[in-house]
């Protein structure tokens, strides 16, 4: 609904849309009426609306700034780097 109201705001049609994203317009109606895209796609989209910064916090480390040189040490060690749980 988001996505179809930006894309409203900038008076583009779906068929519009699709035409600068690159992406089919078949694509755009079943994201708007479904909610279902592929990552890809929507970037394209998120671009077009001007709406790319709105992914910036995704993978936002959720930690403040260390406090010490000691806590810097702590949080740059080598962490693992494959899951455990299968």
């Amino acid at each position: 609904m988001r996505a179809k109201a930006c894309r409203l705001a900038q008076n583009l049609s779906q068929e519009g849309l699709a035409r600068r994203s690159g992406i089919s317009s078949g694509t755009i109606k079943r994201f708007e009426k479904t909610g279902h895209i592929s990552i890809d796609s929507l970037l394209k989209i998120a671009f077009v609306l001007d709406a790319a910064n709105e992914f910036d916090d995704i993978f936002k480390p959720q930690t403040a700034a260390p406090a010490s040189i000691d806590d810097l040490i702590a949080t740059t060690a080598r962490k693992p780097q494959r899951g455990r749980i299968k």
